[in-house]
């Protein structure tokens, strides 16, 4: 289990046996068992309202299967980034009042992570039970994948699952250590979706097969590009990291965002997507303002024409069309980051048109596999229908660069 080189990267093969080795929910027996459950909970509250519960519905299918077959269940997730502090706007209990109204049936609620009052309410579940664990980054051995630490979490149970995709890639207590004590695990539905979804753009892709990457985090990016240019045939580049690949082609880009310590990054990009013989597809014309907010002036100018004082703040018209002819004849698509200043209007039309073109390629019978922050919203706000809307930014990332996800390849281990 792990096959892994010094780089930590997986190859297709390495890949292959990882995904053989992790058990399904399916193959656990948990009747009248503590399990304990790690889960994404980590969604917009705002005063004690959930703005967006996606995760949670995305959630409901393990819950309920496990409520079905008699488990007792301890649920745990993080919200935010507290720092291993407690903090009153980061709790939980809003979650709990939320999963209870959506499943129909209580669910418990305990504002310790570990520690007696948590053993007390562990131990009064009966079969069929939820309790939900404070939020699990108020104790600051979370993110330390702390030894003791993940003992305290893990000692009541003697079953784990993981659904959590979103923080697959943290080798944190709750994704990793507590799986590494517990040795009867598996993947939830969601992980198990999340895998299946996007194995199929390592595996054998159908082509044309187009990766579309936008937003403003680019050193997120590269190792995706380096990663698929073997298997991919186009490159669609948009939103701010667009920026700093346009200047190293030598265009000025007057103020638009630049993230010069990638510079050199993106000089070895180009011989790769060359030798790789991908298309790359850059802006051709820039929406401009001079200040990222409502109500300002824009326009429209030719990329290699952005004057001095203004910034690019999303694609143009003529670089929606060309990017949507590419994608209605794309056979697979991925796509992750906004291609400009898409909470703002009216810099949101380019990612929400590119929205709607990968709905059109999904009619046409694409696999399309969207995943990141505004990236959803604008899919969801949308309306339109895809393959797989990953739930994981950050780690859908990550998995598509073939790097290791320590909380699924844990799951393998001792199978």
């Amino acid at each position: 289990m792990g096959i892994c080189d010094e780089n930590d990267r997986y190859s297709h093969n390495d890949w292959l046996v990882i995904m053989i080795n992790v058990k399904s929910i399916h193959e656990l027996d948990v009747k009248g068992k503590k399990v304990l459950c790690r889960f994404d909970f980590n969604v917009p509250i705002k005063e004690g309202v959930i703005e967006d519960d996606r995760r949670l519905r995305e959630a409901l299918p393990t819950i309920q299967y496990l409520i079905e077959k008699g488990a007792k269940i301890i649920m745990t997730s993080h919200l935010g980034r507290p720092k291993g502090k407690r903090t009153k706007e980061l709790t939980l209990l809003p979650v709990a009042k939320k999963l209870s109204e959506l499943l129909g049936k209580e669910v418990k609620f305990v504002d310790e992570v570990v520690g007696d009052k948590v053993t007390r309410e562990v131990e009064g579940l009966g079969n069929g039970e939820l309790l939900l664990l404070e939020n699990v980054r108020f104790h600051p051995g979370e993110e330390a994948n702390d030894p003791e630490f993940a003992g305290e979490l893990a000692s009541p149970a003697s079953v784990y699952v993981n659904d959590a995709f979103g923080t697959a890639h943290r080798k944190h207590t709750s994704t990793y250590g507590v799986a590494k004590i517990i040795k009867e695990k598996a993947a939830g539905f969601l992980m198990e979706k999340e895998i299946k979804n996007l194995s199929k753009l390592r595996e054998n892709p159908l082509s044309p097969f187009t990766l579309i990457l936008g937003g403003a985090k680019l050193k997120t990016k590269i190792p995706v590009i380096k990663d698929l240019a073997s298997l991919v045939d186009n490159l669609l580049v948009g939103g701010g990291m667009a920026f700093s690949f346009l200047y190293k082609k030598g265009i000025d880009v007057g103020d638009s965002l630049l993230d010069e310590s990638l510079f050199d990054d993106i000089d070895n990009l180009f011989p790769i997507i060359r030798d790789n013989d991908v298309n790359l597809l850059m802006p051709l014309d820039v929406v401009i303002a001079k200040e990222i907010k409502e109500g300002v002036e824009n326009k429209v100018v030719p990329v290699e024409s952005i004057p001095e004082g203004w910034k690019g703040v999303d694609i143009g018209p003529i670089t929606i069309e060309e990017f949507r002819r590419v994608i209605i004849e794309s056979k697979t698509l991925f796509w992750n980051g906004p291609m400009g200043v898409f909470e703002i209007h009216p810099f949101d039309k380019g990612t929400r048109e590119i929205a709607i073109s990968i709905g059109e390629a999904t009619k046409n019978g694409a696999i399309t596999v969207v995943g990141g922050g505004d990236t959803d919203k604008a899919i969801e706000e949308s309306g339109v229908e895809l393959t797989h809307l990953s739930t994981g930014g950050g780690a859908s990332l990550k998995f598509l660069s073939g790097e290791e996800m320590p909380a699924i390849s844990v799951l393998g281990e001792g199978v």
